[in-house]
């Protein structure tokens, strides 16, 4: 298989197999569509190296159904590749306007609150934080506490945080980001999405 060349090898006192290997945090933001499926195809990946998932959606609704969940969660039930936890933490806050946006809030601050449990248990070698992004953005829960919780967890445990409008502190203590943007999506024509496109 072929690997990447680094542009330049850091003088940290790591060996080329632990500078490979450290834990990454990961972020995709921006405008563009396919945020979270880049996530979902990183969990696809940890899922054939047999690692245990966590995926942890911070906006859309409990009642949305999109497809990666119905796949991700067949395959980690399944005698090969790692398991997947799916755990649902919001009400479809980015789409619907609702009068207890405190209950909301709430939601999002309990379910950082899991993530944190799980990062200091060790539970899962990937999580993915959806929407994750959002919260931070909204001030529901605070950057620098985020930043520190990642910086500081231990063993061997990758993040991917998506949403848009993700905070500068969190694009700078990211190890990846990638920011999608948006050249052209049918919705500018009027057209709304579809099944197995958006969901």
């Amino acid at each position: 298989m072929p690997q990447g060349q680094p542009e330049s090898v850091p003088d940290d006192g790591l060996t080329t197999r632990q500078r490979r290997n450290r834990p990454l945090l990961m972020v995709h933001t921006g405008v563009g569509k396919g945020k979270s499926t880049a996530a979902f195809g990183l969990a696809l990946r940890a899922w054939n190296q047999g690692w245990p998932i966590g995926v942890f959606q911070f906006v859309k609704s409990a009642k949305w159904k999109v497809g990666e969940e119905n796949a991700l969660k067949v395959l980690g039930a399944g005698s090969e590749g790692g398991s997947v936890d799916w755990h649902k933490m919001g009400e479809g806050w980015s789409w619907v306007q609702r009068d207890d946006q405190q209950d909301n809030e709430t939601k999002a601050r309990e379910g950082w609150e899991q993530v944190k449990r799980d990062l200091a248990a060790e539970t899962y070698r990937l999580y993915v934080l959806d929407e994750f992004a959002y919260p931070l953005h909204w001030g529901w829960i605070d950057t620098d506490e985020v930043v520190r919780v990642l910086r500081d967890r231990p063993g061997n445990q990758h993040v991917v945080i998506t949403g848009r409008n993700a905070p500068a502190a969190l694009l700078e203590a990211a190890d990846l980001v990638t920011d999608m943007s948006k050249v052209k999506h049918p919705m500018d024509a009027g057209q709304k999405g579809q099944r197995g496109i958006e969901w």
